[in-house]
């Protein structure tokens, strides 16, 4: 600390040390002892001042009367003299003393009472307190009355150089987009000094990088960090480390200097299109694969980051696009290949898709590096699978008469297996569709035949479920439901709808009606029913009553009464 507050000092103009005693117009030469004294336009006043004297105080009047100043940091093995105070009221009979109080006073300066010499017993320091204010008065030596009314005066603490400038937000983190152009504003540091930013240039700071060129410059006076080159790539290094430097006494040699670091991290900007991992993907897949099912991933790499990475992906060419779809997945940022519709190997082994990935966020300074969006070719192959039979149809119908003989084949089922192997196929009725057993299915090739007696009028239609089974995989089984309905064969007789009971007045007319009369049939025809009526053989001879057709039409039990009016 010595050897540096040695070299502080020589720094400084050597006249800088007698300011405190030559430059206020209140201490000036005595003509008799080279005393300091006071002036304050009190009786302190000196009356008696040579031409000389007078012509210096005009010539200074600029000068504050009632300031002295001391070096900070200044020690050495004697108290350092501040000033001295005297009155021309002292014939130098050492009858006067002089008395100090107020900030400091016996602690930190110290007054010869006799001479008014005023000295600075501690070692000051301007940052911790920059000015003290005192009080002189002089009083008789032996009665301690004063001699004049007290002065009020003002010590200064001359600032030295002894504070480097410090940074006391860092260390610091900035962020600034790659690719910025040339002198974009990436942010500002600020330092601070604690020595006295008026006197002199010790709190005159100067900036500077240290480490970090030539990516980055620093403006010396604001301390505004900007790109010092560009297009900087994030891809390629995405963090700097900078050393900013403050130095005082405007940046000259001698000056105290602080350091801070800047991490300034480049953010992303959308300069890359995604790029496919690889040109040709293979997948397969079973042909009896559920729909919806994820057949495969494929991947389109982006160098950027977040958003700028994302991409979307579609199925834009093949001869797969009906059956195939392709997702995103926001996550893992690839593209999911998904089952759309049912595949059949024997039908079509392998499919090729032309996929695209492309940018979801693109940025328009950028179009020049485009497009930003990439494809690739997917081949599908599919695999066989051991399918269940398939039925000639999905539903059968079929028609028997009610009459049909026992044994009789009523239809026929088919079914192959759709496989390369094309396994055999067996035949079987699902008894649970036929408790009542009306039916038998031949195992080999499918025909179904009449195994009870069939009656229409007491059941139309009979639903049975037909199952066919591989012979070499009896897992392999598949189902077809089988309508029959029975057909009517003209097997009942005609019944009348109730008894009758007519009554006739013995007044009768002849061609009166008596009676209406209906009849009704089991059966169903398909032109529907047609009845002749007839009186009974017995009743054929008997010339009073006779049966007509009403008018030519089957008639319904009309609920006619007979006429009793008589």
């Amino acid at each position: 600390m010595p050897e540096r507050l040695a070299e502080m000092l020589l720094d400084l103009w050597t006249p800088l040390i007698i300011l405190w005693i030559t430059l206020p117009p209140c201490i000036y030469t005595a003509p008799m002892n080279q005393s300091p004294v006071l002036m304050s336009g009190s009786p302190l006043e000196l009356n008696r001042l040579n031409e000389e004297q007078r012509i210096l105080n005009r010539s200074k009047r600029g000068w504050v009367w009632n300031q002295m100043f001391v070096l900070e940091e200044f020690s050495g093995p004697e108290p350092i003299l501040v000033g001295r105070l005297h009155t021309d009221l002292d014939p130098g009979s050492k009858k006067i003393k002089y008395i100090l109080s107020g900030d400091g006073a016996g602690t930190i300066f110290q007054i010869n009472d006799i001479t008014g010499d005023i000295h600075a017993i501690k070692r000051l320091d301007r940052e911790e307190k920059a000015e003290y204010t005192l009080t002189a008065q002089a009083v008789d030596w032996e009665t301690n009355k004063p001699l004049e009314p007290p002065s009020e005066f003002i010590i200064k603490v001359q600032d030295i150089n002894d504070n480097a400038p410090e940074f006391l937000n860092g260390p610091y983190h900035a962020t600034v987009p790659e690719m910025s152009i040339l002198g974009t504003s990436v942010t500002n540091v600020t330092a601070t000094d604690a020595d006295d930013p008026v006197y002199g240039n010790s709190a005159k700071l100067v900036y500077s990088i240290l480490e970090g060129q030539p990516y980055f410059s620093i403006e010396p006076e604001t301390a505004i960090i900007k790109t010092a080159l560009p297009n900087m790539d994030r891809e390629a290094k995405e963090e700097y480390v900078v050393v900013i430097q403050a130095k005082d006494m405007g940046g000259h040699s001698g000056g105290l200097s602080g350091t801070t670091t800047l991490t300034v991290t480049l953010t992303d900007v959308n300069d890359n299109p995604p790029k496919f991992a690889q040109s040709l993907y293979h997948f397969s897949v079973p042909e009896d694969v559920v729909l919806g099912t994820a057949i495969g991933r494929v991947k389109a790499n982006d160098q950027d980051i977040g958003e700028n990475a994302q991409s979307s992906y579609d199925i834009i060419d093949g001869d797969g696009t009906a059956l195939f779809e392709i997702t995103s997945d926001a996550q893992a940022q690839d593209g999911i290949i998904r089952l759309r519709k049912p595949l059949d190997f024997e039908t079509k082994k392998s499919y090729t898709l032309k996929v695209e990935a492309a940018n979801v966020h693109t940025d328009p300074r950028f179009s020049s590096r485009g497009p930003f969006k990439d494809t690739a070719t997917v081949k599908i192959v599919v695999e066989d699978a051991d399918e269940p039979p398939v039925f000639s149809s999905p539903t059968y119908l079929l028609e028997v008469h009610e009459n049909a003989a026992l044994n009789s084949v009523i239809g026929q089922v088919t079914a192959r297996d759709p496989d390369i192997t094309s396994s055999p196929i067996r035949f079987s009725i699902d008894r649970h569709t036929d408790l009542e057993r009306q039916f038998n299915v031949n195992a080999d090739d499918g025909k179904i035949t009449l195994a009870t007696p069939l009656d229409r009028e007491l059941s139309v239609w009979h639903n049975i479920t037909i199952i066919a089974t591989e012979i070499r995989n009896h897992s392999q089984i598949s189902r077809v439901p089988v309508a029959i309905k029975v057909l009517d064969v003209n097997d009942n007789a005609p019944e009348f709808a109730s008894e009758y009971e007519a009554f006739l007045c013995e007044n009768g007319k002849p061609g009166q009606v008596i009676q209406t009369v209906s009849a009704m049939d089991k059966d169903d025809p398909k032109n529907g029913h047609y009845f002749l009526y007839s009186l009974l053989p017995e009743m054929v001879n008997n010339p009073n009553f006779t049966i007509k057709k009403n008018e030519g039409n089957v008639m319904q039990d009309s609920g006619n009464k007979d006429d009793r009016k008589c």
